[in-house]
């Protein structure tokens, strides 16, 4: 859940936040962070895997988001405090063939898998989880590198993106990420994710210095592409990541996340292509690409492949079940 959750932790009858010290805030953290940094000991029992269910988290989310909950399930403050971001989200053991679902704060029982739920914000549309999800199905229909997703459906009307951790191995080992935190691009260049001012060239650098791959390229300018193309404008710092491989000791891009329909602030790209923000054409983009070693026939088809998939959105958001006031307003963006 991130700040929201937390804030109301440390904002509990009997707690002072004037006095809450950063040694407070990383006890509370504990396991529970993205990513291979922990802290211990922390003041959480990491192996209590009991579950009370999405419904109970979500309605419980919004009362967090709301300012309306005074008293905060411990499940949730274990469960969401840490992953951040725009949306409530929780951390959770998820068993594919059963459905089974519990806490994913600390271990799991073998068979699950360490997932990521996210429920609604009040900025969001009625459906933002059928949205995310259409959206991974375009962006792998793009050819972009992301983990496994899918909606959670609780009751008739409420669907939750899910998507499985990649900083997570099968069982409960972490894999290395840059920092303690998977968003790493932005500690790279010592950006605030806060303030725009990054552009996609200076990743394009960390990029080609960091992994020296040029399949990696290839990534960085596709999925530049399809968060044009594809009108998602939170493309900030702490939403590109590099993974570490424990055994060749090797970086590469990690594979992307938060892809949905997003304005942006002031309507741009919080990420500029070469300086635009605001309407970043295709010239530049493919500009951009040769500058940074991709041959301009290779940077053309990737455009081709990741416009053509982009202009499925309608048939992706049918089938996850968006609304369609949903599918024209976002339609009307691309």
């Amino acid at each position: 859940m991130g700040a929201a959750a937390d804030g109301s932790f440390f904002s509990q009858p009997g707690v002072d936040p004037l006095t809450v010290s950063i040694l407070d805030r990383l006890l509370y953290l504990g396991s529970r962070t993205m990513g291979a940094l922990t802290y211990h000991p922390a003041d959480h029992r990491e192996n209590d895997t009991w579950f009370p269910g999405l419904n109970n988290l979500a309605e419980e989310a919004r009362q967090v988001y709301a300012g309306k909950s005074e008293d905060i399930l411990p499940q949730l403050i274990r469960a969401g405090g840490s992953p951040g971001g725009a949306r409530p989200k929780v951390l959770v053991g998820y068993h594919p063939d059963t459905g089974e679902m519990v806490s994913g704060e600390g271990e799991i029982p073998p068979g699950f898998e360490h997932w990521i739920v996210k429920f609604s914000a009040r900025e969001d549309f009625d459906d933002p989880g059928p949205v995310e999800y259409a959206y991974a199905e375009m962006a792998g229909a793009a050819g972009i590198a992301m983990e496994e997703s899918r909606l959670f459906t609780v009751g008739d009307n409420d669907h939750f993106f899910g998507v499985k951790r990649f900083d997570r191995q099968p069982g409960n080992n972490r894999r290395h990420i840059h920092t303690r935190h998977i968003h790493t691009f932005g500690n790279l260049v010592h950006a605030d994710f806060r303030v725009p001012g990054s552009d996609y060239a200076d990743l394009f650098k960390a990029t080609s210095l960091l992994t020296r791959n040029y399949q990696d390229l290839e990534r960085v300018y596709r999925l530049m592409v399809f968060n044009v193309l594809a009108h998602n404008r939170d493309d900030h710092v702490k939403n590109f990541s590099f993974l570490l491989d424990d055994t060749t000791g090797e970086w590469s891009f990690a594979p992307a996340y938060d892809l949905t329909f997003a304005r942006g602030p002031g309507g741009e790209h919080t990420t500029t292509v070469l300086g635009e923000g605001l309407r970043p054409e295709k010239d530049r983009m493919l500009q951009l690409a040769e500058q940074s070693g991709i041959a301009p026939r290779r940077s053309s088809a990737i455009f081709r492949e990741v416009a053509e998939a982009v202009a499925g959105w309608p048939e992706f958001a049918g089938r996850a079940g968006v609304a369609k006031a949903t599918i024209k307003e976002i339609t009307s963006f691309l």
